[in-house]
């Protein structure tokens, strides 16, 4: 691999021919910490490379362990999730329903002339539901 190095102003530039062991450890870096491999050669050259005192490797495996926990518990809540929203589904059909059993029984209450009765409370829960 051949690094060119480009100043930011003026001509000069340098060019260096780097092993393939050394491109492969560079590409290992990026792939491993998500770096971009011209900001890899960059700390390289420039020497912002810290030694980690293992902290790294320990964090790493606990976001694993605590990744794997939260995939069981998905596993875990996805079917519970799943019959709520057939439960909700239901309720909003029963709504719907009981909407026009309402609007009928009011139909025939004036058909034979009797009081309309208004159940603003049941109303409220029938729209509840229904949104």
């Amino acid at each position: 691999m051949k690094l060119i190095i480009k100043p930011e102003r003026g001509f000069g530039k340098v060019e260096v021919e780097l092993d393939d062991e050394l491109v492969s450890e560079i590409n290992l870096l990026s792939e491993r910490y998500g770096v971009p491999v011209e900001r890899i050669v960059e700390m390289a050259l420039t020497g912002e490379f810290k030694e980690s005192s293992g902290e790294l490797e320990g964090l790493e495996r606990r976001v694993r362990e605590l990744e794997e926990k939260v995939w069981r518990l998905e596993m875990e809540y996805a079917s519970l999730r799943f019959k709520a929203y057939g439960v909700s589904e239901d309720n909003k059909l029963l709504a719907i329903e009981l909407s026009g059993l309402i609007a009928e029984n009011s139909q025939l209450r004036r058909f034979l002339r009797m009081r309309v009765e208004r159940k603003p409370e049941i109303m409220e829960l029938v729209s509840y539901y229904m949104r």
